[in-house]
């Protein structure tokens, strides 16, 4: 029983973490990359902020591609 409950245990402490780094990754990479056209930057750290990892993930698939296309960084 407590090697089943310490598996799960590490595996979401693992998930956890990893959803912890990509979350500062995105957010360091909207601050550093992200154009300053309007409020687009602000809005985008508000997404990133008040919706952690979801947040992090809609601008990795929404927006990151499409500057990346368009800006080239």
């Amino acid at each position: 029983m407590f090697e089943v409950f310490g598996l799960f245990f590490f595996f979401f402490i693992g998930l956890g973490l990893a959803a912890f780094i990509f979350w500062i990754w995105a957010l360091i990479d909207c601050i550093t990359n992200e154009p300053s056209d309007g409020n687009d930057k602000l809005i985008w750290v508000l997404v990133i902020v008040f919706l952690h990892s979801i947040g992090a993930l809609i601008y990795f698939i929404a927006r990151r591609p499409e500057r990346i296309r368009r800006f080239g960084k």
